[in-house]
């Protein structure tokens, strides 16, 4: 029997210590080797860029890192036509009506809204973060995110941010920027872009050197309007030009905003306040043009921001395991429909945003027509990430490759509570000159599918729209009247009269406007849950009539400031579950 000494043992104990701690240690490498495997995200959103006034063919740098060299979705939209509740539904992957943020203040939205129903602990950035990412932000997150609020209570879910604060978020030459736990940093007499660009620079390093993948959201303020703190007075705030970098302030002299149909006809259109408004006079479309370029010329900087971010990143080694997403919170109009500068309205200038997606697999100089919205983006981040999607999300993953094989939608829904927002120096159109437009709650629909192209809208007065944009794409020609005429020469979709199809989209809404999780991905489901109908064009034969004719109409009570469900009227619609072509639906 072989004996040995105390040192022998003291030595092959230390090795046997020696080769434990190699094993951890190669473990813990492909550990992070495997993380490492998932792909980074870069996440760019702006702040009120148009896409229908061509905003993007004024960003070269952007369309070729992201654009060119990625997939441009055509069809992208919002759901709510203003920041805070769009980037809540964003960040949430659910409808308003379902996060229930609906404006950018209490008691209706805004950040403390954001707390109060539990988002703070239960949104994408943790969500990302329990998937093994580290994640950053900077810039603006929400609106009523303050230099008082700021840490009742901090925001969650990010290893490193930076957020703009209110009264100072939207100061072009005076913003007030808070680190992590720390306290505000007044950032007076920069301008907001040059700092978000070196905080933004600042963040990727960090995430280029960190082991784990990362995601990244950077949110310049441009091309939102210029909101100077000094001048708010009684809680009245005051939307001015945005305001460039000194170096892009005499660029685009003679642009114009584009002159499409509805910009300042003749003839009002719309509904409810918007068919009020007077023609705009020679002096109020010259300042339109002046607002217009000073957007373009503010975009320049985020044209810059992104040229910086993607340059630091195809110097590292990561290039080619990052998505970049570039898109904007809402759209926005100017002069169309002889409206002041804003957003909030349904029409396609307020809720059809750029998206531009490049990265692993994404094909280049693609262009993908799909109905894609904004809550679509968590289940797309999930995706990306390799996260199984959650039940409760509203949206489904975006078609980010061509053959791509996932649940579509041809359906977008838009909705809106409170008042309309307008802007600029001729925005006192609201009642004794104000610049809040009360009774801009409506519910819709916007739908693409084969062989049409529509908008359905009901107000809270009850007022209807229904536009062809197949036909009318500048949404001029209001379609709906409470007795559509049947006749030979009335308009038609698909071959049936405005009666049947309004049936159908009334229905189609109803499930839609208070819709929850797959419902709102297959709202058809909800109408014939036995029947061979999932798009408009299914549901518009002759056989369905009668149950589509029998149908509740979706409509108002009163016109509510947010989401009170007894405001909005009937919220069930009827159900086939055995079929819909007996005689007891005619």
């Amino acid at each position: 029997m072989k004996l040995f000494t105390v040192a022998a043992l003291a030595a092959s104990a230390g090795a046997f210590t020696d080769l434990q701690t190699n094993l951890q240690s190669a473990v813990q490498t492909v550990l992070q080797h495997s993380e490492s495997r998932k792909p980074n995200i870069l996440f760019v959103i702006t702040d009120d860029q148009d896409l229908q006034l061509d905003s993007i063919n004024y960003t070269p740098l952007i369309s070729k890192h992201v654009r060119d060299q990625g997939t441009f979705f055509t069809n992208h939209f919002v759901t709510t036509a203003l920041c805070c509740p769009s980037r809540v539904s964003l960040w949430t992957g659910r409808q308003a009506h379902n996060t229930n943020v609906t404006d950018v203040k209490p008691p209706y939205g805004g950040y403390p809204k954001f707390v109060e129903r539990g988002f703070n602990d239960d949104f994408l950035p943790i969500w990302l973060q329990d998937a093994g990412y580290d994640t950053y932000y900077t810039g603006k997150m929400f609106n009523a995110h303050t230099v008082d609020n700021y840490h009742s209570p901090h925001i969650n879910g990010f290893n490193g941010s930076d957020f703009l604060l209110d009264p100072y978020t939207y100061s072009y030459l005076n913003s007030t920027y808070q680190r992590n736990r720390d306290a505000p940093v007044s950032h007076e007499g920069e301008h907001t872009i040059d700092v978000i660009t070196r905080k933004a620079l600042g963040f990727l390093d960090d995430a280029l050197e960190g082991d784990r993948p990362f995601f990244l959201a950077v949110s310049p303020v441009a091309p939102h309007s210029n909101v100077d703190p000094d001048a708010i007075e009684g809680g009245k705030i005051s939307m001015t030009l945005p305001i460039p970098l000194k170096r892009h302030e005499d660029l685009f002299q003679d642009v114009k905003v584009p002159r499409h149909e509805n910009f300042n006809p003749d003839q009002p259109s719309g509904a409810g306040w918007i068919r009020d408004l007077p023609k705009q006079n020679q002096t109020v479309v010259d300042y339109n043009d002046l607002f217009y370029r000073s957007r373009l010329q503010a975009l320049q900087g985020v044209d810059e921001l992104v040229d910086s971010l993607v340059t630091r990143l195809e110097e590292s080694d990561q290039v080619e395991n990052t998505y970049i997403i570039y898109t904007s919170d809402n759209g926005f109009h100017i002069g169309q429909h002889r409206l002041p500068p804003g957003k909030t309205c349904g029409f396609e200038e307020d809720i059809r945003v750029p998206l531009f997606i490049r990265g692993p697999g994404i094909p280049k100089g693609h262009v993908q027509d799909a109905v894609t919205t904004h809550v679509d983006l968590a289940p797309t981040f999930f995706h990306l990430a390799g996260i199984p999607a959650r039940t409760d999300f509203d949206g489904t993953t975006i078609p980010i490759t061509p053959d791509f094989e996932a649940e579509r939608h041809e359906h977008v829904t838009v909705e809106y509570w409170g008042s309309a927002v307008a802007e600029g120096a001729f925005s006192g159109i609201g009642p004794q000159g104000s610049t809040l437009i009360p009774n801009n709650t409506y519910k819709s629909v916007r739908l693409l599918g084969e062989g049409y192209n529509l908008y359905y809208s009901v107000w809270c007065n009850n007022e209807h729209e229904l536009y062809d944009l197949s036909t009318d794409p500048y949404q001029v020609n209001n379609l709906y009247s409470n007795s559509p005429i049947e006749s030979s020469d009335s308009p038609q979709i698909l071959g049936r009269n405005l009666n049947q199809a309004i049936n159908r989209l009334d229905a189609l809404l109803m499930v839609l406007k208070s819709c929850q999780g797959k419902t709102c991905i297959q709202p058809w489901d909800v109408l014939q849950p036995v029947d061979n109908v999932s798009t408009l064009r299914d549901a518009l034969v002759e056989e369905y009539d009668g149950f589509y004719a029998a149908q509740p109409q979706v409509s108002f009570d009163w016109c509510g400031e947010g989401y009170i469900i007894d405001a909005e009227g009937p919220q069930d619609p009827l159900t086939s579950r055995y079929g819909v072509s007996w005689d007891v639906w005619v």
